[in-house]
């Protein structure tokens, strides 16, 4: 199931795990994406926390968590080439998390595209 947070974050919730990686307009307003700060296998966060941060050549852009959660994994792929967001923000998750909130008050694909 995807879902989307109104701070332009998705989340692919598979059981109580979901990967998060940002949506293909954020990637967009951003322009072409540089570096990306990974969070650290192990922290907590909860929803509307910052999770890691964005950089691209326009800007420094925090990534907020959709959810409540622990991340169990970060796609190292990001650390050597973060212009894979870029190529397709809808595949390139940032990392994964154990689930440990309510996913309620997020947005499906349609509900988020009435918002942008």
């Amino acid at each position: 199931m995807l879902l989307f947070a109104k701070t332009h974050e998705w989340i692919k919730v598979d059981g109580t795990k979901g990967k998060i990686g940002i949506s293909d307009n954020a990637q967009k307003e951003l322009g072409d994406i540089v570096y990306i700060e990974l969070p650290e296998v192990g922290s907590e966060f909860s929803a509307g926390d910052v999770l890691c941060e964005v950089e691209s050549v326009k800007a420094v852009s925090e990534i907020y968590a959709p959810v409540d959660g622990k991340v169990i994994a970060v796609n190292e792929e990001l650390e050597d080439s973060p212009e894979l967001v870029n190529e397709d923000a809808m595949a390139n998750w940032i990392c994964e998390i154990e689930i440990t909130g309510d996913t309620s008050a997020l947005l499906s694909e349609e509900e988020y595209k009435k918002t942008i």
